[in-house]
């Protein structure tokens, strides 16, 4: 059942918003690499809701299923559809990502976090990597719809893994292609290009917008910070329940505490505290691994009331 919030984040402290069942059903599904898939999910309040910036939160079992955030890549109104990018990096988007057309994803929650603050700055150079290509979209629309200059740069590790290249390239004023392999545009770190971008004093970004691996986002606001450039970054960090209860996604924002799903998850990258927000990411590792090893075991596919009888087989014994 899809769970929609409807007036958005609000902290544990603060009154709650009514949640109201829908299904969410695939309604369009693509492999675009080897572990990245596309859903297009039947969403229809979510989709004339959503703003640029926010994301959802969905389980693929209803009763003992691990909450995963994904940020909303788009939507359409007309469909009443929005469109999810995710990468296969654990038990439940292993999970996910065999899920077919036409079936229901049990339980989807939105849209929540923060919307991103869009105004016309002037020149915005907004940096992206991997799957934080999918995130960044729905942010460069806004901006170019709010009258934007926006420069793109966009990362990974070759050519196949670029996503939404045509999309992001009919959007941009200008783009910059970065592989670790040379495979296509230019061979280094976006990093190298935001550099350079920032020396340029005819055209010095207003703002950066950085999504992507935090190590990614880190080293872009280290790069800005000696050129006064204001810097956001989405920080993509433990999240449980995604209305500020559980403190999962808590981060040291310029030394105060802030939690991802409610204050944002964009902030200022020269205020985070990258050390420990990479420290917290890896906390459940060795849970994670054995969960996805316990699912690659059985494939998924044992429900719950086979492991009651099969325990109830064994005490009979």
């Amino acid at each position: 059942m899809e769970r929609y919030l409807q007036k958005g984040p609000c902290h544990a402290a603060g009154l709650f918003s009514i949640f109201q069942p829908t299904m969410a059903k695939i309604l369009f599904k693509k492999q675009m690499s080897s572990a990245v898939y596309m859903f297009r999910v039947e969403a229809p309040l979510i989709a004339q809701e959503r703003k640029a910036g926010q994301f959802i939160i969905l389980q693929t079992n209803k009763d003992n299923g691990e909450r995963v955030p994904l940020t909303i890549a788009d939507a359409d109104t007309t469909e009443g559809s929005i469109t999810l990018i995710f990468q296969t990096v654990g038990k439940t988007t292993t999970e996910l990502s065999k899920f077919e057309v036409g079936d229901d994803i049990p339980v989807l929650v939105g849209p929540l976090g923060s919307p991103t603050h869009i105004e016309n700055f002037g020149h915005v150079v907004c940096v992206c990597g991997g799957v934080g290509i999918a995130p960044m979209h729905p942010i460069v629309q806004a901006l170019k719809a709010a009258g934007n200059k926006v420069t793109i740069i966009m990362g990974a590790r070759n050519e196949s893994l670029f996503l939404m290249k045509d999309e992001m390239t009919a959007l941009a004023d200008n783009i910059i292609f970065m592989t670790d392999d040379g495979s296509y545009g230019r061979k280094g770190l976006v990093t190298e290009p935001l550099k350079e971008l920032c020396e340029d004093t005819k055209g010095k970004p207003d703002m950066v917008i950085a999504i992507g691996p935090p190590i990614m986002m880190k080293f872009c606001a280290l790069t800005t910070k000696p050129y006064g450039v204001k810097t956001v970054v989405s920080l993509n960090s433990i999240m449980v329940d995604g209305t500020g209860m559980c403190g999962g996604c808590r981060v040291t924002i310029g030394g105060k505490t802030k939690f991802v799903c409610v204050d944002g998850p964009e902030f200022d990258g020269h205020e985070v505290d990258w050390n420990n927000m990479l420290q917290r990411m890896g906390a459940f590792k060795p849970q994670e691994q054995e969960s996805l090893h316990r699912f690659g075991a059985n494939d998924g596919h044992k429900c719950n009331i086979d492991k009651m009888a099969d325990a109830k087989a064994k005490e009979s014994k």
